[in-house]
């Protein structure tokens, strides 16, 4: 089976599908379908009893399904996973893999203003039928709440004056464009850390726009209903902030906090971690720039006590 690498390289492509321990029979759900390359490695691995279902609430992923009776994907947001697994008779799986962030594909399209590197609309929508996009969020969101996605989401220590700069500048005339945006940044930003800093304010608005740590506390909540006692979860993230939860969840299935203990001093806890943290090879770095901050997880979920 060919892979859609132009659409989007997998990253950890094996070490992801092998962190499912895959079962030929069993049933397995790829939340991030993209160019469906990890949802090809997975079909490999499957008997002809085995399924697959996959997710992508963008229209564009469309293109890329795959001709296969054991397939079957869902043009919808990954956070409904649950909801959709059971309309189509899926209550228990065997697996779930997620790649969280941006595909390739979003990225280098210009006109979906994904990147710093292309002039185009400010839209940033991983779904493009939703209405908030980002012209919308630097337009109408008040200073207060700009500052807060700028600090929450881009972890930027130029929060305040950012925010104040966008507001007056608004006033002025609607700010449109990823030019329009990065002339209003440009006196905050040093020129010697430009890309770093305009790639965190960039990282700010799309995870506001696509809600995507939202979906992600409800899609780790979710797969620990959906997966089976022994099913397998492989998580790759990209930053900090969806790591962070990621690591918390399949240490102790709770976000924040440490889960109670009874009197004996016993925590019961959903997943059980399997191996180390994984990161890419200089090898697949080089041939994938994309994979460089790559992060793998993965656990198992067990018999809560």
């Amino acid at each position: 089976m060919t892979q859609s690498t132009s659409y989007h390289n997998p990253v950890l492509l094996k070490e992801t599908v092998d962190g499912l321990n895959i079962n030929p029979s069993g049933t397995y759900v790829d939340v991030t379908f993209g160019g469906g390359g990890h949802s090809r490695e997975i079909l490999s691995r499957l008997g002809p009893d085995g399924r697959l279902f996959a997710f992508d609430q963008d229209t564009d992923a469309l293109a890329n399904a795959i001709d296969d009776d054991r397939f079957m994907l869902i043009n919808q947001n990954f956070g409904y996973m649950k909801r959709f697994l059971r309309l189509y008779g899926a209550k228990e799986v065997d697996g779930i893999l997620a790649d969280l962030g941006v595909s390739s594909h979003q990225f280098d399209e210009a006109a979906r203003g994904f990147s710093t590197r292309f002039d185009a609309r400010l839209d940033m929508r991983m779904n493009q039928e939703q209405e908030l996009d980002a012209v919308v969020v630097v337009n109408e969101y008040d200073e207060e709440d700009l500052v807060r996605i700028f600090k929450a989401y881009g972890e930027l220590r130029i929060a305040h004056k950012l925010a104040r700069r966008i507001v007056s500048a608004r006033a002025e005339a609607e700010i449109l464009t990823v030019a329009d945006l990065k002339e209003i940044c440009s006196p905050l930003v040093p020129e010697r850390i430009e890309h770093k800093l305009m790639a965190q304010v960039f990282q700010a608005i799309r995870i506001e726009v696509n809600k995507e740590m939202e979906v992600l506390y409800d899609f780790l909540r979710q797969s620990e209903e959906v997966l089976k006692v022994g099913g397998r979860l492989s998580v790759i993230s990209y930053h900090s902030l969806e790591d962070r939860p990621v690591k918390r969840f399949m240490r102790n299935g709770l976000f924040e906090g440490e889960p109670e203990k009874d009197v004996f001093g016993r925590s019961s806890v959903p997943f059980k971690r399997i191996g180390k943290m994984i990161i890419p090879s200089k090898e697949e770095i080089k041939m994938n720039n994309r994979a460089r901050s790559a992060k793998l997880r993965i656990a198992e979920k067990i018999e809560r006590e």
